[in-house]
């Protein structure tokens, strides 16, 4: 049984260390503002200017004027504070954010990722994506394993337009989670399974090869 979007999320969340400074991207990574341990503080970011984003607001209760860079309505924590966009990618650009969690639709086997266009189709644009592949010294990609005819999204080499090279630290699928060395380039590596996944059925929906950690494999 795969992992739901709220599932992957929460897995996300378990990334995030006390004190980090985070930011989060549009899609299934906004949810891991729902899953943030208690006890631990963390500052989220959104290149729109808002650093300490909670969760999303219950039924009723939206400001429409205190929103993420996916225009969603958020929350605030004690202590968020406001900026220009300018300043916000000055956070991104000078290595002040620790962790950045972003969707993808390619990721290849040496880090590569591809998230922002498919030529052809109308898509939201780059957003602030090549920044913070750039700029934030960790980078974990959230993402369904596969696209929606099945085809693979882990490749040996992505095929679409590329947001950043070398970039991606992990990978969480549906299916399980990857660490990916793409300083020292010996590839991915399988570290979790989804409840009732096989490392089977991720082989024969992943392009790329990839080495089964250790404690995985006698598991």
């Amino acid at each position: 049984m795969a992992w739901t979007r709220e599932q992957m999320a929460r897995r996300a969340a378990r990334e995030i260390a006390d004190g980090d400074y985070v930011n989060l991207g549009i899609g299934i990574p906004t949810l891991v503002a729902n899953y943030i341990p208690d006890d631990i503080t963390v500052s989220l970011h959104s290149e729109n200017g808002m650093l300490g984003i909670g969760p999303f607001p219950f039924e009723g209760e939206a400001d429409p004027d205190i929103i993420n860079a996916g225009k969603q309505t958020v929350t605030e924590l004690p202590g968020t504070s406001y900026c220009s966009s300018a300043d916000s990618f000055a956070l991104v650009r000078g290595g002040h954010i620790d962790l950045t969690i972003l969707g993808s639709m390619q990721v290849a086997m040496n880090g590569d990722i591809a998230n922002w266009t498919i030529p052809g189709k109308v898509v939201k644009g780059m957003g602030g994506a090549m920044d913070l592949v750039a700029g934030v010294p960790r980078v974990v990609v959230v993402m369904d394993h596969t696209s929606k005819d099945g085809s693979p999204k882990i490749l040996k080499e992505c095929t679409l337009p590329l947001t950043g090279v070398r970039a991606i630290d992990r990978i969480i699928t549906n299916l399980g989670v990857f660490d990916c060395d793409r300083e020292g380039g010996s590839g991915l590596t399988l570290l979790e399974l989804a409840p009732g996944v096989t490392i089977e059925e991720i082989e024969q929906q992943t392009e790329a090869p990839f080495a089964v950690s250790e404690a995985l494999a006698a598991a």
